[in-house]
């Protein structure tokens, strides 16, 4: 890694979106999940996933327990609290220990009611989000395994790409089709892509194909439109299958090592 990577990643991220935006990609985002899961059969719920030891039932608990985080202040520092003191009794990131609390916490539920609880809840999360104070926003999390954060890359970007990253391993779990439009996974895509442009630092040549994909040149630095054809690595691919291979779920080669937050 180049000192200006190491620098990079020492930095506190900021989201890079606007926060209209974020919000508006927010309440997208948890709609179609909810329309996902309304529709998921009994033996797809029980498909296995590409998340070692989850099946399509345990990971919807998960993405239930963020949405249950986000949508209540009190709970949002229970889960944080007590996913903090497993990780450190226990050893391992705090990440793993919020998640698997997740899981745990919603097992008992049936997949009706999951589905159920995520679709009312998910307006709530939404708001929440959105009128997450400034001073909140700007606070440093605890380091993360790739970086530190801010709440507010947490609230407006994070809690965006979960939901996503967990709707495409459900879609390739249970062979329903993965919805793909340029005004909302395009846009979730794109700034995957300029985050993991920022963090290889590499000039690089980016072709994603089909609605949710485009075409991206960077330069050195990470910088879109400063490269030309003919410069950097080039890239061409299924832009799920880039946020997969980005997110340490699929084999990776090159410039695709470089892995992004989901």
């Amino acid at each position: 890694m180049s000192t200006q990577q190491q620098d990079l990643t020492r930095e506190a991220r900021l989201p890079q979106l606007d926060r209209t935006l974020a919000t508006q990609l927010a309440a997208a985002e948890y709609a179609r999940v909810a329309d996902l899961l309304d529709r998921l059969t009994s033996e797809q719920w029980a498909a296995p996933t590409d998340c070692p030891g989850w099946e399509v039932r345990d990971m919807a608990g998960h993405m239930l327990g963020m949405v249950q985080m986000a949508a209540s202040v009190p709970e949002m520092v229970r889960q944080q609290a007590t996913a903090t003191l497993r990780a450190r009794r226990r050893g391992g990131l705090q990440i793993d220990a919020l998640t698997a609390l997740q899981v745990e916490k919603n097992a008992a539920l049936t997949a009706e009611e999951v589905a159920r609880e995520y679709r009312r809840l998910s307006p709530r999360a939404v708001r929440n989000r959105r009128r997450a104070p400034r001073f909140l926003r700007n606070q440093t999390m605890e380091e993360e395994a790739d970086g530190r954060w801010t709440f507010g890359y947490l609230f407006d970007v994070i809690l965006t790409r979960d939901p996503f990253m967990h709707r495409i391993d459900i879609t390739r779990a249970t062979g329903v089709p993965m919805v793909a439009t340029a005004d909302h996974e395009g846009v979730i895509v794109d700034n995957v892509v300029r985050e993991w442009a920022q963090r290889h630092q590499r000039p690089v040549i980016l072709e994603l194909s089909g609605p949710a994909g485009g075409h991206w040149a960077f330069g050195h630095g990470g910088n879109a439109g400063g490269g030309h054809r003919g410069e950097g690595e080039p890239i061409s691919m299924d832009p799920f299958e880039f946020c997969r291979a980005t997110s340490g779920r699929a084999p990776a080669a090159g410039l695709l090592t470089t892995q992004v937050p989901f």
